[in-house]
């Protein structure tokens, strides 16, 4: 209780202030305002000014940052499109490709076979004209063996020899006869 009738007693000083009651002096109070307005001045004309620079740039930097993100995102999926349309491309000739390398093996093949087919003919052909070619000279040595033999067995027959022009002459007349 002591303590409060203090504060009571020191309270109740009629040549005492208000200010003084508080524990502040007013000369002091005068000279932290005066240095707070200076420091408010200082830090207006040389911190605040250098801070919001800072601030402007960074704010700055971060919409150049955003406007790239933008701008790569665009690309990005420009470049997407531009890669989906040259597939297709490439896809597309590709078929194509594939699509003339069949046309041109099956014309190939086409070709090929034309070209085996005319050869056959063309050895058959040959084949028939050389069997023909050795049918007429088969025909002829057996024509010329058959007068022969005819020609010794009518001397036999008659005994003695004939010339040979009248022996050809009657074969030949008799062979024709018979064919």
């Amino acid at each position: 209780m002591d303590y409060l009738t203090q504060f009571a007693a020191s309270e109740t000083g009629a040549d005492s202030d208000i200010l003084s009651t508080l524990g502040i002096h007013w000369e002091l109070l005068v000279l932290q305002i005066v240095a707070f307005l200076i420091l408010v001045w200082a830090l207006g004309k040389f911190v605040y000014p250098w801070l919001m620079k800072q601030v402007d740039e960074r704010q700055a930097k971060l919409e150049e940052s955003v406007r790239a993100v933008e701008e790569a995102e665009k690309k990005a999926e420009s470049a997407q499109e531009e890669i989906a349309a040259l597939l297709k491309e490439a896809r597309r000739e590709a078929k194509d490709i594939v699509t003339t390398a069949k046309d041109e093996a099956v014309a190939m093949i086409a070709s090929s076979e034309m070209k085996a087919k005319t050869r056959a003919d063309k050895i058959v052909k040959d084949a028939h004209e050389q069997i023909e070619k050795d049918v007429i000279a088969a025909r002829k040595t057996l024509r010329n063996d058959t007068i022969e033999l005819v020609a010794l067995a009518t001397e036999k027959v008659v005994g003695k020899a004939v010339s040979a022009d009248i022996d050809n002459k009657i074969i030949t007349t008799a062979v024709k006869e018979q064919a």
